[in-house]
């Protein structure tokens, strides 16, 4: 009778342990994480010259379904940074999507010398295609210089072609270069019309051709006055001064800012640009391709690429501090939230991933700096060309040694060089030392530094994620932090410096979790973060690490 009760006993011990380890076993899989998140729509932003601090600067002053949408209901990278220069737009947007940084994608910067070419280059023009939608030459682009696949690129191809990816941007490279090779279509705008290439179609498409055929612009064609009280911009300087740029035609750069009256003497409809108003309109028109291509429709992911171009315009004009760049921030805030409105209604509030990044910061007005006792400086380059080229002529009997400079990069002759009988090496060498001694460089690296190192940290680091072995030059200038080489009115970008490197990585929606880091992450994680997300391959060039605290 024991032997039975013991028996009994035991068997039913053990049909609750194998019943447990079963539920167990199942537990560890469900939360061992889903095999991949399927939203709708992917919305890629990229916000044209934005530092991480315009977030924290105009916070007040923001609505609750803007920006705070992705940072209290999403996960926000506080430290995200550019880990390679020249930090500027054509590099920005082609690391964001390809997850790889210069040294492997190629777009080396906005324009660049092609030492096969013997000739300057822009990283989207490609003759062998036509404009459409225009018949100017604006649309002859393609992403052809771009040398590997995009996050978008790889969408298409996991999706056998069937999601589709849309991109549009005020500026075309904002568009071609997110797009991809692969894109079904990407919009830049041009005198007062949205245009594309015929790299992507031959003809525009009727709700595009519609939308251009319509007044629906005329409603930007209006003085541009802050959208608060101006006295309660105290987050930036005073509205009339010295740092800021006015338009043709102002007699200062002040508000409102009388877009009828200055129109014809600053560009007609290209005048947006250098206005909120223009973020707008794109806005506009991202909404318009949710609804004309079906985007989110279906099960399968489709990618809307969206760059804001405004936001660069207005601070090369008047300058970080400017009460023009804060009313811009607060303006581009409330198109966000128009913008999610449209994705909650059209595509469903927990059907769609979005992230927001920028393809560069920029640096305070050096002469604002210098007002107030901030280490900071102009750089006059013609200066130092007059000097370096004396310098040549007495060492080497030639100043034909140097073929180019641009971003911040000296392009030599090697065949000049060859012919005097003379190393590279010790040429690169010899003119690197030379910079050191003009006022307002840094530091200086040669293109062999760039070809035998492996730098992990610091400015190197950075200047070789940036360094294409086959495109970029021989001799690399750094300038002092602080030091630009620009009008004495207006912010620029370019440098390997923090001001330029710091900007936003914020995520929201689909498989994202609410939350923050502080851990450093850096611009080439992006797409391998997207792709991790989507269960797709990384693009084929990705060096970057996924955010795995940001992935549910």
């Amino acid at each position: 009778m024991k032997r039975r009760y013991f028996a009994i006993l035991l068997w039913g011990l053990s049909a609750t342990f194998l019943s447990f380890d079963g539920y167990a076993q199942r537990k560890d899989k469900e939360e061992s994480g889903q095999l991949k998140t399927n939203p709708k729509l992917v919305v890629g932003i990229v916000v044209d010259q934005m530092r991480y601090d315009y977030l924290t600067r105009f916070w007040d002053h923001y609505g609750d379904d803007g920006f705070k949408r992705f940072v209290e209901d999403g996960f926000n990278c506080k430290n995200n940074h550019y880990n390679y220069a020249p930090t500027s737009t054509g590099p920005g947007h082609a690391s964001v999507y390809t997850g790889t940084t210069p040294a492997t994608h190629g777009i080396i910067g906005n324009n660049w010398y092609d030492k096969e070419l013997d000739a300057s280059v822009y990283c989207a023009s490609d003759d062998s295609y036509n404009s459409v939608g225009t018949s100017s030459d604006a649309g002859r682009m393609s992403p052809h210089r771009m040398q590997v696949t995009t996050l978008t690129d790889e969408l298409r191809l996991h999706t056998q072609m069937r999601g589709k990816t849309i991109a549009v941007a005020l500026k075309d490279r904002g568009a071609v270069l997110p797009g991809g090779h692969t894109a079904n279509a990407a919009y830049w705008f041009d005198d007062g019309k949205w245009i594309t290439s015929s790299y992507y179609m031959d003809q525009l498409p009727k709700w595009v051709q519609d939308l251009n055929a319509s007044n629906k612009l005329e409603k930007y064609r209006k003085p541009w006055k802050t959208l608060k009280k101006i006295d309660d911009y105290v987050e930036s300087t005073s509205d009339n001064n010295a740092y800021e740029g006015p338009f043709e035609g102002e007699a200062a750069p002040v508000f409102p800012h009388d877009l009828p009256k200055l129109w014809d003497d600053n560009g007609g409809y290209n005048l947006l640009k250098s206005t909120p108003f223009g973020n707008s309109l794109t806005t506009d028109f991202a909404i318009e391709a949710i609804e004309a291509e079906g985007l989110g429709t279906d099960a399968i992911p489709d990618f809307l690429a969206v760059s804001y171009s405004s936001t660069d315009y207005v601070g090369h004009r008047f300058g970080v501090s400017s009460k023009e760049v804060q009313d811009t921030y607060i303006r581009l805030d409330a198109d966000l939230a128009r913008l999610f409105k449209e994705l909650d209604s059209k595509v469903g509030k927990d059907e769609y991933t979005v992230f927001l990044t920028a393809d560069h910061a920029a640096i305070e007005v050096p002469a604002y700096l210098i007002d107030q006792k901030i280490p900071a400086r102009y750089i006059d380059w013609e200066k130092i060309e007059k000097e370096l080229d004396q310098f040549l002529e007495f060492t080497y009997g030639t100043g034909d040694i140097i073929k180019n400079f641009s971003n911040y990069q000296y392009f030599l002759d090697h065949k000049v060089i060859k012919n005097l009988g003379l190393d590279l090496r010790e040429v690169q060498e010899t003119m690197a030392r030379e910079l050191l001694n003009y006022e307002g460089v840094d530091r200086t690296y040669t293109a062999y530094q760039m070809w035998q190192n492996d730098y992990t940290h610091g400015i190197p680091y950075i200047l070789q994620n940036g360094y294409n072995l086959k495109r970029s030059g021989d001799v690399l200038v750094v300038l002092n932090p602080g030091t630009i080489g620009y009008s004495r009115t207006g912010s620029t970008h370019g440098s390997p410096q923090i001001y330029d490197t710091h900007v936003p990585f914020l995520l929201y929606g689909k498989g994202i979790k609410k939350g923050s880091t502080v851990k450093r992450t850096e611009i080439d994680d992006i797409a391998p973060t997207i792709a991790a997300l989507l269960g797709i391959s990384f693009p084929s060039g990705a060096t970057g690490t996924p955010v795995s605290e940001a992935i549910e």
